[in-house]
């Protein structure tokens, strides 16, 4: 997701004119067809440092430019001028946060260190600048309100809200520290995210003999021998200190022992006795949010961070999030039970622990429902899945995918592709896809925009990008994934879509720029399409013969839909509530894993299951502001996902119901920001989302 970020500085650097010509590329404008695009290819890590600095200074020029006319404001020579500007800095940001998520070496670390703290103090400038303020405030309270179209009060309200909630309105005393603040803030989360990917990177478990590969699918088997020898290693084999190495090791190796080192290595990233520790860093973080938060007249760090969501109060997530818990918890208690059985008929006298979930609850899993994972995965080819997303993009959202080779990509596993609304044939953007783990990239998935979808000042085609930690596996061999990675695959194309998809006027509008427990439910309804017999029939085909996924299989697939639904909710909503609950202290005085070990306690966490992200390396609320004291969200947008998926399989026709599609495209996919979730979600809905539908969705009891 994008981030709002800048700064404070008292005098400005000396800035070039963007016309004028400069041997840094990182500073000139994108070329080419699509509205141009990066020169990835040109660009130079002792680039950065001095574009960063550069266009921070032409950046904040050209907001005091706008901040200090003599003119009364208005909204054309204000709120679209901001709208206007900062194209510069834009590109250069852009490309900074790309290496810092792909490209990630030893050399831009130091870079990144040095830099990352500049960006917070522009961001506190430009919040903070009140001869600017006050402009935004004489158009928001002014009568031209009256005469703005609905999106462009929609800009007003969101400038104004933004400004208040960083501290427009805060005293100069307050200012000074609050930009303190923030600037502390982002040399923290540099800090702990480049501690959580030296963990990843460095650490790894080595397979030395061939029983240590006893049970594993053999595209896992070669991938882990590749890795030794990517790693240069003397071992048989090496599995990789990431979700996506680590989780299927955890599924399918039938060695124990190997299991459980595999599972402290993964669960203690960035909890280790070593440099990379990030328990004092978490504490410096909690700190400085909850001071911040005091000096913008809230309670705590939480209530702060969701003033300009839908949930508005912290509250309101705790019941959602408490209410879906309890009977999660009892599910748990069912597939326990039934692995213990299990365990039990094979000889075994011992009591599940975390690192034998994953493995009986795929054999239970087997032994209930007939389907094995090992019997689904080689239908999981990338590349036909990848088709399938295209064909329902172009089946529910009018838009088709061309392969492109004449656009420079920043690694030779990136490809793109021309996006045209199939209607029309009008180009919308490029899409970038990035599907392979590699070394220097963090782990996970994620979308991110290079730019944003604009029309109000010449139509500007939005460039989105979905990056992936696949495994690749032998050269030349099909890369099969497995279904928890298709539905990822997915559920990150639902945000480019989001993307692709905007037709609005103004970038801070655009695409996925909504509210951040809105932003999730496009990308999560995207994944129903995925166990669909239209999908599966035509692009689940077996890697060696080609043939469809059967359709007895698929039968079989849909009713397992909702096994070991209780695991996933309690692993999710686990990080999801301590979250919350880190964020609701008045005072963050603690030792985390004390903390950790009782909130769990006080929540009755099974034994058997560990939070999906503990909070030593708990990315999403640690490594920036966007997703704190918000991890909530993904429950939030699954109520109205779920909600929004009964449009189509109760009150419609099925899934390819295509005046349901339509609703979804204009009021959900097409809006971005334009429209408040709570006013755009009943237009699509004819009602709001209830928490029924999800607790339907996950074969929970209904209330």
């Amino acid at each position: 997701m994008k981030k709002i970020v800048g700064l404070l500085l008292i005098t400005l650097p000396m800035f070039t004119s963007e016309a004028q010509s400069t041997t840094n590329t990182l500073l000139h404008p994108w070329k080419g067809n699509y509205g141009g695009v990066p020169a990835f290819g040109t660009y130079a890590l002792t680039d950065f440092k001095p574009a960063i600095t550069q266009a921070i200074a032409e950046r904040l020029r050209e907001v005091d430019a706008i901040a200090q006319q003599k003119a009364p404001a208005t909204f054309a020579n204000t709120i679209e001028a901001l709208e206007r500007k900062g194209k510069m800095y834009q590109r250069v940001r852009a490309i900074f946060e790309l290496y810092s998520a792909n490209l990630n070496t030893p050399e831009f670390e130091a870079i990144e260190l040095e830099m990352a703290p500049k960006f917070s103090e522009m961001s506190s400038a430009i919040y903070q600048n009140a001869a600017l303020f006050t402009r935004i405030a004489a158009v928001y309270n002014g009568k031209e309100m009256e005469k703005l179209t609905a999106e462009q009060k929609r800009l007003v309200q969101t400038y104004y809200a933004q400004f208040v909630k960083e501290g427009a309105l805060a005293n100069a005393k307050s200012k000074q520290r609050i930009a303190e603040i923030n600037k502390a803030l982002a040399g923290c989360f540099t800090q702990f995210s480049q501690n959580q990917l030296a963990d990843e990177n460095n650490q790894y478990l080595l397979l030395e003999t061939e029983a240590d590969f006893a049970g594993l699918p053999q595209e896992l088997a070669d991938a882990a021998r590749q890795e030794a020898k990517e790693r240069q290693l003397k071992a048989l084999g090496c599995i990789a200190n990431t979700r996506s190495s680590i989780e299927p090791f955890l599924t399918f190796s039938s060695q124990r022992a190997l299991r459980e080192k595999a599972f402290h290595l993964f669960v203690n990233r960035g909890d280790n006795a070593n440099a990379h520790n990030n328990n004092a860093t978490v504490v410096q973080i909690l700190k400085l949010r909850a001071e911040k938060a005091k000096l913008l007249g809230f309670p705590t760090f939480a209530h702060w961070s969701l003033s300009n969501t839908m949930a508005k109060q912290p509250q309101r997530t705790l019941d959602l999030m408490l209410s879906v818990w309890e009977p999660a918890l009892l599910k748990v208690q069912e597939d326990v039970k039934a692995m213990q059985q299990l365990i039990a008929a094979e000889g075994g006298t011992f009591a599940l622990e975390p690192w034998d979930y994953r493995y009986y609850a795929e054999k239970v899993r087997k032994e209930k429902y007939a389907v094995d994972a090992n019997e689904i995965k080689p239908y999981m080819q990338l590349e036909p899945l990848r088709e399938g997303m295209f064909w329902v993009a172009e089946t529910i959202f009018d838009l088709t995918f061309t392969p492109v080779t004449d656009v420079p990509v920043f690694h030779p596993d990136v490809r793109v592709w021309e996006v045209r609304k199939k209607s029309t044939g009008t180009v919308v953007g490029l899409w970038y896809f990035d599907p392979y783990a590699r070394k220097g990239k963090r782990s996970g998935a994620w979308m991110t925009a290079y730019r944003d979808q604009s029309r109000f000042d010449g139509e500007v085609l939005t460039l989105v990008s979905n990056n992936c930690n696949f495994i690749k596996g032998k050269p030349g061999e099909p890369v099969l994934i497995s279904w928890d990675d298709a539905n990822t695959l997915f559920h990150e194309f639902g945000h480019a879509l989001h993307g692709l998809c905007s037709e609005v006027n103004y970038p801070l509008l655009s695409g996925t720029n909504t509210p951040r427990d809105y932003v999730e439910f496009p990308s999560q309804i995207l994944e129903r399409w995925l166990s669909t017999p239209e999908v599966l029939n035509r692009f689940a085909l077996h890697y060696q013969t080609g043939a469809p996924m059967p359709m007895a299989l698929v039968a079989r697939l849909a009713a397992a839909a909702t096994f070991n639904e209780g695991f996933s909710t309690v692993e999710t909503l686990s990080s999801a509530l301590v979250d919350m609950q880190l964020h609701l202290l008045e005072n963050p005085e603690i030792d985390p894993k004390t903390f950790e070990a009782e909130a769990l306690k006080a929540l009755r966490m099974p034994q058997e299951i560990v939070m999906r992200h503990r909070i030593p390396q708990f990315g999403h609320i640690f490594s920036g502001d966007d997703y704190a004291a918000g991890y909530y969200g993904y429950l939030w947008a699954d109520v109205i996902s779920a909600d929004a998926t009964e449009a189509f399989t109760v009150d419609g026709k099925g899934l390819y119901d295509r005046e349901v599609a339509q609703r979804l495209l204009d009021y959900v996919f097409k809006v971005g920001n334009t429209l408040d979730p709570e006013e755009a979600y009943p237009k699509f809905r004819g009602k709001k989302a209830s928490t029924a539908a999800l607790m339907r969705a996950r074969n929970f009891p209904v209330k």
